[in-house]
């Protein structure tokens, strides 16, 4: 069905022009020829775009399969210490219990101190008891202060517990899935301890 008024200036059509079928006035062509050419450029705009999404979703997805074992341990590992030290930044040092120093700084001076190393018990990581806030002057400077911090693990989650890390030698290889559902565990705890 032919329509009643002008495409473009919507102007109703007179009985001559109707009678020739035309869809523009011959003043309207150009204009509405501009606005056809942009409306079709922003079409074809959107079009890449969501193409452009969608492949660097596909690439997003191509990386994590890409990434090894050790940098998705890293990765795991960041975020699990990260939620080490926002559990613990109101506790003292485990080793020498220095009070919490200012939180302006750079995680505070504070470092996600391990127990039991993650060099000597890998399988350990992740392991919330073993690892706890301790102030950078112990966890790197003095080594760890293993027995200083071995007295704090005591007091804080008691003997059974620390002669359960201690006792743990069963060898454990990470799994790439494994690895990745850890980080989404602690990013989400992270989340609800920053949201409380």
């Amino acid at each position: 069905m032919l329509s009643t008024k002008c495409k473009h200036c919507k102007v109703r059509w007179t009985p001559e022009e109707k009678a020739r079928r035309i869809r523009l006035h011959p003043e309207c062509i150009e204009p509405w020829m501009v606005a056809f050419q942009e409306i079709q450029k922003r079409k074809a705009m959107a079009k890449r775009l969501a193409e452009k999404r969608l492949e660097r979703a596909q690439d997003k997805r191509k990386r994590v399969g890409l990434k090894r074992i050790p940098d998705l341990i890293k990765e795991a590992q960041q975020v699990f210490n990260k939620w080490v030290r926002t559990r613990d930044e109101k506790e003292p040092c485990i080793s020498c219990g220095a009070p919490p120093p200012d939180l302006s700084r750079l995680h505070a001076g504070r470092d996600a101190g391990h127990y039991r190393s993650t060099g000597a018990a890998s399988r350990l990581r992740f392991n919330e008891d073993n690892c706890h806030a301790q102030c950078v002057k112990c966890n790197q400077w003095g080594a760890g202060r293993a027995v200083e911090y071995r007295i704090g693990l005591l007091a804080k989650v008691g003997a059974v517990r620390v002669e359960s890390l201690e006792s743990n030698n069963l060898p454990h290889k990470w799994e790439r899935d494994e690895l990745i559902a850890i980080k989404a565990v602690y990013v989400q705890k992270l989340k609800q301890l920053k949201g409380n």
